[in-house]
């Protein structure tokens, strides 16, 4: 009886600690993160200047999730430790021997970040201290340029009017208007063939269009308002960053309401779509797209 007893208590021992572990794991708990940051591994502090429990990471992560058991959490000793680190880190030291950008939103997405190069240690900044949703190991470009920049080469311009962003004009905006003046030089943001050019005129009625088509994208951006250089003819290619217009006020009511209107349709498109008076978006949201080309959107 007594041998039957001590087996009976070893086979609970067993399954109790068993269930310990069970209980501890989760989908997030890979190999290797083990709350120690050690050569090879980016890590999230819970605090400012390397600070409080830590995370650890040797590849890149879309999104840490927000609940127990599933999301990535804090598992080193201190202030803490077991918390979700989504928008709950403070610093970071990257260990690895690559640049690590650190993402405002899930998906490596937004055109906030922030980069951290190899052996980098310090402090997120105040747009993303507590405010990280993804981080990604060799992001493919190390900096964005402003998209306003993009579009004219030099300082000045600004987005005047955003993606679906009207406010006192009745319908949908289906692209986003940049605005920095008259006869600002326009460049083209993404490179590809002329597929459709309509010169127009200033004032309302005088809508100008440029239509060029990326066939490797298999997307077509059309810029309106502007005033196309006299060069440009349909079939020609065109280089990212090459000039292609004056902005103008080509279909605008006033020369003090000049800006470009530059949008992103899917396959290949000669003309813009119908915003003014049109409640229906027939584009999708492009913010991914400028994105991934490498804007930010400002």
């Amino acid at each position: 009886m007594r041998m039957l007893n001590k087996i009976l208590t070893t086979a609970a021992a067993a399954m109790t600690l068993g269930g310990a572990v069970l209980a501890t794991a989760s989908p997030a708990s890979a190999a290797g993160r083990n709350g120690v940051c050690e050569t090879g591994e980016f890590c999230y502090y819970f605090n400012s200047n390397n600070q409080g429990s830590l995370s650890d990471f040797t590849g890149s992560v879309g999104d840490y999730a927000t609940k127990q058991p599933s999301c990535y959490d804090f598992k080193g000793p201190g202030t803490g430790k077991g918390k979700c680190i989504k928008n709950a880190a403070a610093s970071v030291w990257n260990r690895s021997g690559k640049t690590v950008r650190v993402h405002y939103n899930s998906n490596y997405a937004g055109s906030t970040y922030q980069d951290f190069a190899a052996g980098a240690k310090g402090n997120l900044t105040a747009a993303l201290k507590n405010q990280n949703a993804s981080h990604q190991f060799s992001p493919s470009s190390s900096a964005r340029v402003d998209m306003s920049y993009g579009l004219y080469k030099t300082g000045g311009g600004h987005i005047s009017c955003a993606f679906d962003g009207y406010t006192n004009t009745a319908g949908r905006h289906e692209g986003i208007d940049i605005a920095r003046g008259v006869g600002s030089d326009v460049h083209a943001l993404v490179s590809g063939q002329v597929i459709n050019v309509a010169r127009g005129f200033n004032g309302g009625s005088g809508l100008s269009t440029i239509a060029i088509y990326n066939a490797s994208l298999n997307k077509t951006i059309i810029y309106l308002h502007s005033a196309p250089r006299s060069s440009l003819s349909v079939g020609q290619q065109i280089s990212r960053g090459q000039i292609i217009a004056d902005e103008a006020w080509h279909g605008v009511s006033s020369s003090g309401a000049a800006h470009t209107h530059v949008e992103m349709r899917p396959g290949r498109q000669t003309r813009a779509s119908k915003s003014v008076g049109d409640p229906t978006l027939s584009n999708p949201n492009p913010n991914s797209f400028w994105i991934s080309q490498n804007y930010n959107l400002r």
